[in-house]
């Protein structure tokens, strides 16, 4: 008996998973080689508000643009086009 009420009640705590929709290289999709560090509008996507790089599963870059944006957002940084921390 105990155990049957306890197999209702775990069918009724168990959750439908939803299907999350894979994000794509933005771009792989546009065929983009080189990533420029002086494109500053196409940095600041891949920056959060704490002005650290985003991690892949946040913006959806392959592993390869991933390493081009960090390597861009970088060189962005030391010509000071782009903040190393927010101002206080």
């Amino acid at each position: 008996m105990g155990k049957d009420k306890r197999d209702r009640d775990r069918k009724k705590t168990t959750k439908v998973k939803k299907q999350v929709k894979k994000k794509i290289c933005t771009f792989c999709a546009n065929k983009v080689d080189d990533i420029d560090y002086k494109d500053v509008v196409t940095l600041k996507r891949y920056v959060n508000e704490k002005h650290k790089i985003a991690a892949r599963r946040a913006t959806g870059a392959c592993a390869r643009h991933e390493r081009r944006i960090a390597t861009a957002i970088k060189r962005a940084r030391c010509m000071a086009l782009l903040s190393y921390c927010t101002s206080r």
